[in-house]
């Protein structure tokens, strides 16, 4: 029997579900990403305690969801990086808790410009010896 981690347990559903709204989804946000796409990312703090015990450790597990579309104009990017941000926050597996969605700003991401904004998330992981 393998034990649960928080890749198998929270990152890898997480990428799953969000797979399925047609992003491309990445552990960090790489050097020339496809768009559109989302990258889960460790947020700060990234694991905070609940509960710590001989037998159980309860953590908080914070991410951040980097999200970035094509720019082609203003008005289409724009309505573009909001219908991805629909259908993910509609993705997102049940036990994650969903903070606040940045503004869209233009973000070089290296040789090109993607219109990009953050969803902050997070849940609970519960590691038992």
């Amino acid at each position: 029997m393998t034990a649960s981690t928080i890749l198998s347990s929270v990152r890898n559903p997480l990428k799953a579900a969000i797979a399925g709204v047609a992003a491309n989804v990445y552990d960090s946000v790489p050097e020339a990403p496809i768009v559109p796409f989302a990258a889960v990312v460790p947020n700060t703090p990234y694991l905070q305690p609940s509960l710590l015990g001989k037998d159980k450790v309860k953590l908080r597990v914070n991410f951040v969801l980097t999200v970035g579309v094509a720019i082609y104009d203003n008005q289409s990017a724009l309505d573009n990086i909001e219908q991805l941000v629909i259908s993910i926050l509609a993705a997102i597996p049940s036990g994650y808790e969903v903070g606040d969605v940045s503004n869209p700003i233009i973000v070089a991401v290296g040789a090109s410009e993607v219109l990009a904004c953050e969803i902050q998330l997070s849940t609970y992981y519960t590691q038992t010896n």
